[in-house]
């Protein structure tokens, strides 16, 4: 029993130092060609499998070697097919937060048609500023105009020549 709660234990510690040196495993031995399996495991040697792994093992084992009659022999298959399980389920886990890739990053040429307020007043042929709305993010640029436009005007953006700057338009109310 002592055995089994201490592999538990163990699998615990394991997994608070997969929090600590995260990807360090991996990279050693099969997250890269260049590793000392050379992929063979690509995922598989991660410390959080082997930290579910490990304690499911452990803690399996203990439970089934103190409520029934079994020995520990069967007390270890249980745990080694829960522990197979639960790192199964880990490595399942790990590769579809991985792959989630959500959306590209927002660029700057996505502004074209996005509405925002003049900051700083736009004179007739200099720059200004306006506030807009990146990614749910306010974020000021540089904005040349037509016309002068004075602060506080809506504006629609019609270009944006650089990174850094736009070419806005009045929205006309």
């Amino acid at each position: 029993m002592v055995l089994f709660l201490g592999l538990g234990t163990a699998g615990l510690v394991l997994l608070a130092l997969s929090l600590l040196l995260d990807g360090v495993l991996e990279g050693l031995f099969a997250g890269t060609p260049e590793g000392l399996l050379g992929g063979l495991f690509d995922g598989w040697l991660s410390l959080p499998v082997l930290a579910g792994f490990v304690s499911m093992l452990g803690f399996t084992g203990a439970i089934v070697l103190g409520t029934t009659g079994l020995g520990p022999g069967p007390a270890t298959a249980a745990g080694a097919l829960a522990g197979a399980g639960t790192g199964w389920a880990t490595y399942r886990l790990s590769r579809a937060l991985m792959r989630d890739g959500g959306g590209a990053a927002p660029r700057h040429d996505s502004l074209v048609g996005s509405t925002g307020t003049v900051v700083t007043a736009i004179p007739a042929s200099g720059y200004g500023e306006v506030l807009l709305s990146l990614a749910g993010q306010p974020v000021k640029y540089a904005a040349t105009a037509e016309a002068p436009l004075p602060r506080g005007a809506q504006v629609w953006v019609a270009e944006t020549p650089s990174p850094t700057s736009v070419g806005v338009r009045p929205i006309d109310h």
